[in-house]
């Protein structure tokens, strides 16, 4: 594996010369993954509205336009884009017939299985070229990348 070090004596990495590094690795990497996805026939938007509402729904557009942090507009349309390729439905709440809920259809979780799938393989490649060593770094990483993404920094 060939990388440049960050500095000569690990304990001494500040925070703002790891930063911008750490920043441009993980999004070349979320740019790479994303690549996987393109034969699907879905942009970013419409991948991850598709995979929060397999995980919140059945949701409402309203809620699905804040964890998407969108614009209700442009979510409403993705949802068209989506319902229209078959991968969601849109039902009417019971409780009250003035919401519709958005739920993932099964050709909608194929399709999210189907590209979970290529972006594991992608990663499971690159990972067996490292050593045991370098992917054991990796593991040890892990929860402090989760941590940093969760905000539970100590």
């Amino acid at each position: 594996m060939s990388h440049t070090p960050l500095a000569s004596d690990p304990v001494g990495i500040a925070a703002t010369d790891l930063a911008p590094r750490l920043r441009l690795a993980l999004v070349r990497l979320a740019r790479r993954l994303r690549s996987e996805q393109a034969d699907a026939g879905l942009t970013p938007s419409m991948a991850s509205a598709l995979a929060s509402i397999e995980r919140a729904g059945p949701i409402s557009l309203g809620e699905l336009a804040a964890v998407e942090q969108l614009a209700p507009p442009s979510l409403t349309r993705i949802v068209g884009r989506l319902e229209d390729a078959g991968l969601v439905e849109r039902v009417i709440d019971a409780a009250d017939r003035r919401i519709a809920r958005v739920e993932i259809t099964d050709v909608g979780r194929r399709l999210l299985h189907k590209i979970r799938s290529r972006k594991t393989a992608f990663l499971a490649r690159r990972l067996s070229k490292l050593t045991d060593d370098e992917r054991a770094v990796l593991a040890d990483a892990l929860p402090l990348l989760e941590a940093l993404l969760d905000g539970e920094i100590r």
